[in-house]
């Protein structure tokens, strides 16, 4: 059993039919300081390009209020995505977060790009290099200079780097690289249990890393009823058919037009396919399922995200979780 596990909040600040791109991420800030009441250990926010359902493309720029308003909480990326930028740009970014808020900072990192092509084209280091030149060259901003250019402010406790991933390959780079690692559960359903082995199995230690650190994000909704938690989340899910299927400019359905939605077979089928290998329910539905899946990945760390249309019931299912999680 995983007695004592962190949790921590993943956070794509979705926006709902009827709401701006400010009250989700005024909302993305209120639900951190609530989940800071309840014990999480981090904020992560992540990175989404030209998807107007998710108002989450600058995670540097949203984790300043964010940490402005807390006091405990660690808060970082979920990941920035290293292909879209310059290394000097995201050292600068996150030194000036450092610097104002030091020992409180992450810096998540993935290898993918997310968005569609088009917006790929227009992100990025014009020179293009491999994911690794720039994750070294990141780490040399943060460790006294790198080919003689300061990455200005340089703070005196850098920002704590991961990598987050959906596979096998890319827990072995974490490893081999003495990251710590939080593996996709809630994009990649399944692999949890094989990608955190290979994860320790490969890992190296490094400075400030002397051990592994294996984590899992996984969607969770928790609600005083199961038939309330499935209610909540199919929310999302619908949102993800409509932008696949009729308007990729979308912003998300709420849980009414949900309701009202007569889902056909193969709709219903990717319903299930998205909320089954997740977590939601009521805690007697989620704790033994959770338990279970704990034990098996053997993980460190549990993030959550939770993307539901009713702020206040998304509020709840975070403290929900939190009870869940301290009863394992």
């Amino acid at each position: 059993m995983a007695e004592g596990i962190a949790i921590s909040v993943h956070d794509t600040v979705p926006v709902w039919r009827g709401d701006t791109p400010g009250d989700a991420l005024r909302r993305s800030i209120d639900l951190a300081t609530a989940v800071e009441g309840f014990g999480y250990r981090r904020y992560w926010v992540a990175e989404h390009h030209s998807t107007p359902a998710l108002a989450t493309s600058s995670p540097a720029v949203l984790a300043g209020p964010i940490l402005q308003a807390t006091r405990t909480l660690t808060v970082g990326s979920g990941a920035v995505l290293l292909p879209n930028h310059s290394a000097l740009v995201v050292a600068e970014q996150f030194g000036v977060l450092a610097s104002l808020y030091p020992g409180r900072v992450d810096l998540g990192l993935g290898r993918a790009t997310g968005g569609s092509p088009a917006s790929a084209a227009r992100l990025g280091d014009p020179r293009r290099l491999g994911f690794d030149a720039q994750l070294a060259e990141l780490g040399g901003y943060f460790g006294g200079g790198h080919q003689g250019v300061r990455a200005v402010p340089e703070p005196e406790t850098p920002p704590r780097f991961w990598l987050v991933g959906s596979s096998v390959n890319s827990a072995v780079h974490a490893g081999r690289a003495g990251l710590p690692y939080v593996y996709a559960h809630a994009i990649v359903g399944g692999g949890a249990p094989e990608a955190l082995a290979a994860y320790r199995e490969a890992f190296r230690p490094a400075p400030g890393q002397p051990e592994p650190h294996a984590c899992v994000a996984v969607i969770a909704v928790a609600a005083d009823s199961d038939e309330r938690a499935h209610r909540l989340a199919e929310a999302f899910v619908y949102g993800q058919i409509l932008m696949r299927t009729v308007d990729p400019e979308t912003v998300l359905p709420t849980e009414e037009e949900t309701a009202a939605h007569r889902f056909d077979q193969a709709e219903r089928n990717f319903l299930r396919s998205r909320i089954d290998p997740q977590f939601v329910g009521s805690p007697e539905r989620i704790t033994p399922r959770l338990a279970e899946f704990l034990d098996r990945t053997r993980a460190d760390e549990l993030f959550v995200l939770t993307q539901i249309p009713d702020h206040e019931a998304r509020i709840r299912s975070y403290e929900l979780l939190a009870k869940i999680t301290a009863s394992l």
